[in-house]
């Protein structure tokens, strides 16, 4: 597998209002890239809350290093806001992933964030919101494997901004769908236009590079045209259970994650809202993972082993969300708990 050669960063970077990392500096590419920010907002994207973004991508001894404070390189909406009532603060990020990622021999199920984005911030598509009762339940008021809310179908007010971002009562900021800020620098023109080619927006906790929104029709060959894939899940038809005490009754509708069933074949991408084909900057090929425009948006599972630094503090006092769990079943990504967790381990 062709692996993409990141440049080297020397220390952090303090980027000015309108760049991205989205665009490197190396030996093989001196040229940087700019997009002009409204001069009203230029003040709130050089300081959120006080912090200016901060982010270093580094390479060492066969892994990827992100290290970030959190803090988004380009405008955010503002928070607290309605079904938000958090704000935006640092963190302290050091996310590692393999250069050389492969297959997972086995399954693994575990609490993971899904990856991290160019600019250091990360994705996690789950919600803490779960069914109850009584209502809404979160965190430990709802239990674990119950009807959870999906962020962007269930019909429920989390607060996202423009960039389908929200923040954690930690204060950490992260997306649910397209990060579009990072993508429309990426690509350079918006999100609704075609890009001159596929657009590379982050890595997963496995290593695997993310791409945003459009792919090549046939994936093997790059001069083909782009497209925006769809992905394999479709809602399932009927209606949930009618136990009041288990289940919210009524027709499947997309409102909760357990409303979405995945069809091998249904759609261009597999269940891990993936595919293997050649990329700009995996020219021999690599499988890759794409956030879509319809669920799953962010894939919620992995096809190859997730770094244990994007696990979160254990829950509950168990070890289950830091080891992740060996068993046969699906790779699961990370879940939006609004609980406060551990900053991965230092590498």
């Amino acid at each position: 597998m062709q692996r993409i050669a990141t440049p080297l960063l020397a220390a952090a970077l303090f980027l000015p209002a309108g760049s991205s990392l989205a665009h490197f500096s190396s030996e093989h590419d001196e040229e940087h890239h700019h997009t002009e920010v409204d001069p009203e907002m230029k003040a709130l994207y050089a300081n959120v809350n006080g912090f200016e973004h901060k982010a270093l991508i580094t390479e060492k001894d066969g892994y990827r290093f992100i290290t970030s404070n959190g803090i988004p390189d380009h405008v955010p909406g503002r928070f607290p806001t309605r079904g938000n009532p958090n704000t935006i603060s640092a963190q302290n990020y050091t996310f590692r992933m393999p250069l050389d990622p492969e297959a997972a021999d086995g399954e693994v199920r575990g609490r993971f964030l899904f990856g991290v984005a160019i600019n250091g911030v990360p994705f996690e598509p789950g919600t803490a919101e779960i069914w109850t009762p009584n209502g809404r339940g979160r965190g430990a008021d709802a239990p674990r494997d119950g009807w959870r809310y999906e962020a962007l179908t269930g019909n429920i007010n989390l607060g996202l901004d423009d960039h389908n971002a929200h923040v954690q009562n930690t204060g950490a900021y992260h997306y649910h769908a397209l990060p579009v800020g990072v993508y429309e620098e990426a690509a350079g023109k918006p999100a609704s236009r075609v890009p001159d080619q596929m657009v590379l927006i982050g890595y997963a906790a496995d290593g695997f590079p993310i791409y945003g929104v459009w792919v090549h029709e046939d994936p093997n060959d790059p001069a083909s045209k782009l497209i925006k894939p769809s992905s394999s899940y479709r809602v399932k038809e009927g209606s949930r259970p009618a136990r009041s005490d288990v289940s919210p009754g009524g027709k499947y509708d997309g409102t909760f994650v357990q409303d979405w069933e995945y069809v091998e074949g249904l759609g261009d991408l597999d269940q891990h809202n993936g595919r293997h084909g050649v990329t700009p900057e995996y020219p021999d090929g690599t499988y890759y993972y794409v956030i879509t425009e319809d669920y799953p948006f962010i894939p919620r599972s992995f096809y190859g082993n997730p770094d244990r630094s994007f696990a979160p503090a254990r829950p509950h006092g168990t070890e289950r969300g830091e080891r992740g769990e060996r068993r046969r079943g699906e790779r699961r990504g990370g879940e939006d708990g609004e609980r406060p967790r551990r900053p991965p381990p230092q590498r």
